[in-house]
């Protein structure tokens, strides 16, 4: 059977059609595939009784889950085995797909995306935690080795700290399990059990993976990634799915107009599509159609958008303005850590500009006009085929980013982050306010001695 996508899934379930196989596995953006999953459980629950056994795929025993699949249970009705993510589809092939996550959950302070997934990583390669700094202290020619790509450049300490803290839970893998999954499904699980996977990422090649293709019912959840006009379009049609969906489980309308801002504002992030449209549910009452006023008053700002303003201050000096943006943030609920993702990812685009800039070809040079930085510079750029996601943005707002960056010096954009690390490190470990430590942090920065050179 091949691969069936989440909205077909869905739509032959709402239809009644039966449902046969027996081992079901959901790929791809992790909140859609909780909801698939969800959905089969209600609909095999329907008319039934049974037992949901739920399984954390990150401290999952693969064989003593296999046991229990097999055996008999005392309980009554359908026994649904069901292990969250889990790592049983990962391999060598995806560790560069496991680094990139971790390292923009890293980013962008979602701490338990960035636990999960760079663990899962060095499990998968079968590697041993003896430091505290395991990564940092392997060469770049061990790296490849063992996870099959070029070691990042960058600093790797918060990668550290997160392997070095979780060093029980890594336990690299012996003998494979998948050979021990098929044997199991090929023999047949008891009449009443049931199995269900789901997970992230997964090796396509790999032999469970293709088996299931074959006997059981593969569910693909993913979502294009990235900023691009086709990533985009796709983010919408799911973002905007959900939003309808919540919205009429509530026997509610939203104006069309609505539904457009709403997008613009949330973005694509599933569980805040979810949360906000039920807020606005809410807070209508009795009134069946959601208006724009309404959203304006209950939805605030994509974050993103919020979080412009404070670099944008920062960027022109004005350490007033920032330190007045930041506390109106952390005033509106943004966490601090936010704040410092904000920052990191800043800066590291500045430092990723100023460093292409020192390349022999195409040239930079200071004082370049907005029309030569598009018609020649830019494509040339591109046509080397880096950073293709930072230069994929709109031609001005890259020309003014890279002007911007050839006001400072590379080390000094180094030391910044620098200091942003170690201010992330006290906001996690010491007992300091978070907003004293950031004024402290903008303070330093931008009056300090250890600010950026202007180059």
């Amino acid at each position: 059977m091949p691969v069936i996508k989440r909205t077909d899934f869905l739509a032959a379930l709402d239809t009644g059609t039966p449902v046969s196989s027996r081992c079901f596995l959901f790929f791809g953006e992790r909140f859609l595939c909780k909801q698939a999953a969800d959905r089969l459980q209600d609909v095999l629950l329907a008319n039934q009784a049974g037992t949901i056994h739920l399984i954390d795929g990150e401290l999952e025993n693969p064989e003593r889950t296999l046991s229990r699949l097999m055996s008999f249970s005392l309980l009554p009705g359908l026994q649904i085995y069901r292990v969250n993510d889990s790592g049983i589809f990962h391999s060598r092939t995806v560790a560069s797909e496991l680094w990139n996550k971790a390292d923009a959950g890293n980013s962008e302070g979602r701490h338990t995306a960035a636990r999960k997934n760079l663990c899962a990583m060095v499990q998968t390669a079968g590697m041993s935690v003896d430091s505290r700094s395991p990564l940092s202290e392997m060469s770049a020619t061990e790296w490849k080795k063992l996870f099959g790509f070029a070691k990042p450049a960058e600093d790797l300490a918060w990668a550290d700290r997160i392997v070095f803290e979780n060093r029980d839970r890594i336990h690299p893998k012996g003998t494979t399990p998948v050979d021990s999954y098929i044997a199991a499904l090929e023999k047949g699980l008891p009449a009443a059990n049931l199995l269900i996977l789901t997970t992230e990422t997964v090796d396509k090649r790999q032999r469970l993976f293709t088996y299931l293709k074959q006997n059981g019912t593969v569910v693909d959840c993913s979502v294009t990634a990235g900023s691009t006009s086709v990533a985009r379009k796709d983010q919408k049609v799911v973002v905007e799915e959900m939003m309808l969906k919540t919205v009429a489980a509530f026997d509610k309308k939203i104006d069309p107009q609505a539904v457009e801002l709403f997008l613009d504002r949330v973005g694509f992030h599933p569980v805040a599509v979810v949360t906000e449209t039920e807020k606005l549910v809410h807070y209508v009452g009795d009134r069946r159609t959601i208006t724009v006023d309404d959203l304006n008053l209950m939805v605030a700002k994509n974050r993103e958008d919020v979080l412009y303003e404070l670099t944008d201050a920062f960027g022109r000096k004005q350490l007033g303005q920032t330190l007045a943006i930041m506390n109106s943030l952390l005033d509106q609920g943004v966490h601090s850590l936010a704040l410092i993702a904000t920052m990191r990812n800043y800066l590291r685009r500045l430092l990723v500009f100023r460093s292409l800039q020192f390349k022999e070809a195409p040239a930079w040079r200071r004082g370049m006009n907005a029309r030569d930085f598009q018609n020649r510079y830019l494509p040339e750029l591109k046509a080397m085929g880096e950073w293709k996601e930072l230069l994929s943005g709109h031609p001005y707002a890259l020309y003014m980013s890279f002007t911007k960056a050839s006001e400072y010096s590379v080390a000094g954009l180094k030391r910044w982050l620098i200091l942003l690390l170690d201010a992330e490190y006290k906001i996690k470990s010491s007992a300091l306010p978070s907003r004293l430590i950031l004024e402290e942090l903008f303070i330093s920065m931008l009056k300090g001695k250890t600010g950026p050179d202007l180059s």
